[in-house]
């Protein structure tokens, strides 16, 4: 079975990370040995490469078409005009990508089915692509896209369009294919596939010999790791970390990550009076980050919004007890005390709170590791390749009697 990956979320040479989860799950699948893909990546259009511009001299940079742990990966451009993009993107984004999957097919990789990530604008671009081509389309919700771009009126119209063009939809939690059946899409084509976590890559390492390594002293170590921004919460765990300071005063925290909130970070450290316990790090590599995982004494997800938070599974997977808001699928992520705390209410004070108790409890590190075990990925990649093949042979059955 031949799929056509389709998503702005998906790495490249220029930008490693981003959208890892949707390159690891394509992986995953790939694994099974049933499935054949191609990668349609599309990057928004700009004209220079000058350092000047930042992360936007490297949509400029990103290659046309490259290859990727054995991925071909095309990187057709769009435009994205400012303050109209949101509404416009998702027409830009399929007229962009259209001439791109057009030459896979001409290359001969005419392809069974589209298999679409992130709703708006990607999953409404993908459906005028499927309507075009006349392939079937599955879209997979993944988090903002559905508990946060449907209160804009004209991107819910839209979201309601693509998710009746689609013959499945999939979420990563089940908060997020109540919000579909919410909006009028009929539950049976609405199915939950969770992810799972690379039991290989996310591993425990020796704990003192990582915080040797990372040089991190004897002192409970929180971890706190994401972008930049406010929905990821880090300055809910930079107040957690001062509030600690009566119990744990020597406590530590690294923040993992790059983005717009830095220095408003590094302020808050400041004004709270821990400038000196909290680290900024930057981006750390996905490989990487297993080390982190081992040395820290608990994770500290803030998170004001999530689907189904991956750092949750890797920080367990390496042993690390987590801390989290208890908000859409992060229940289903963390059902156990044995492995970590979720807080209902996201503030500082909240979050020491539940950070003390879990730090109190000591749960036992190879304890964690067993449960994130129970996430593997067998079950969603076999749940994928029954989905897909059978809208692909329902297609089939279709063109036959055409």
């Amino acid at each position: 079975m031949k799929i056509l990956t389709f998503s702005t979320l998906f790495p490249s040479s220029v930008r490693p990370s981003h959208g890892i989860f949707v390159e690891t799950r394509l992986r995953e699948l790939l694994k099974s040995a049933q499935v054949e893909a191609r990668v349609v990546a599309p990057v928004p259009w700009f004209p220079s490469t000058g350092a000047r511009w930042g992360e936007y001299a490297r949509f400029a940079a990103t290659p046309r078409r490259e290859q990727r742990n054995g991925l071909e990966v095309l990187h057709p451009r769009y435009l994205l005009a400012p303050k109209i993009g949101m509404t416009a993107a998702p027409l830009t984004l399929a007229l962009g990508a259209r001439a791109a999957v057009q030459q896979l097919v001409d290359e001969g990789f005419d392809f069974d089915l589209i298999d679409a990530h992130y709703y708006y604008p990607d999953g409404v671009a993908a459906a005028l692509l499927a309507r075009h081509f006349r392939k079937p389309l599955v879209i997979t919700a993944r988090g903002t896209d559905l508990n946060l771009i449907p209160q804009y009126p004209l991107p819910r119209r839209m979201i309601q369009w693509a998710a009746r063009q689609a013959d499945a939809s999939i979420g990563v939690c089940a908060a997020l294919m109540h919000v579909l059946g919410d909006l009028g899409i009929e539950r049976a084509r609405l199915h939950v596939m969770r992810n799972g976590v690379d039991l290989q890559r996310f591993r425990p390492l020796p704990q003192a010999q990582m915080r040797a390594e990372l040089g991190i002293d004897g002192a409970p170590l929180l971890l706190s790791v994401g972008h930049l921004i406010e929905r990821k919460g880090h300055h809910v765990a930079i107040d957690a970390l001062a509030a600690l300071r009566s119990t744990h005063p020597g406590a530590r925290l690294v923040i993992a990550g790059e983005g717009q909130e830095h220095e408003r970070l590094l302020q808050r450290a400041r004004e709270r009076g821990v400038a000196d316990q909290v680290r900024l790090v930057g981006s750390v590599p996905n490989t990487e980050l297993l080390r982190w995982y081992s040395a820290a004494d608990a994770l500290m997800l803030a998170s004001s919004r999530e689907g189904w938070a991956n750092v949750l599974l890797e920080a367990m997977a390496c042993g690390t007890p987590v801390v989290a808001t208890c908000i859409w699928g992060t229940p289903e992520v963390v059902t156990d005390d044995a492995v970590g705390r979720l807080v209902a209410e996201r503030s500082g004070a909240a979050f020491a709170d539940a950070t003390r108790a879990l730090l109190a409890a000591a749960p036992d590190r190879l304890a964690v590791r067993r449960y994130a075990e129970g996430f593997s990925w067998d079950a969603t990649s076999q749940a994928q390749v029954r989905l897909f093949q059978s809208l692909a042979g329902a297609q089939a059955g279709v063109l036959r009697h055409v």
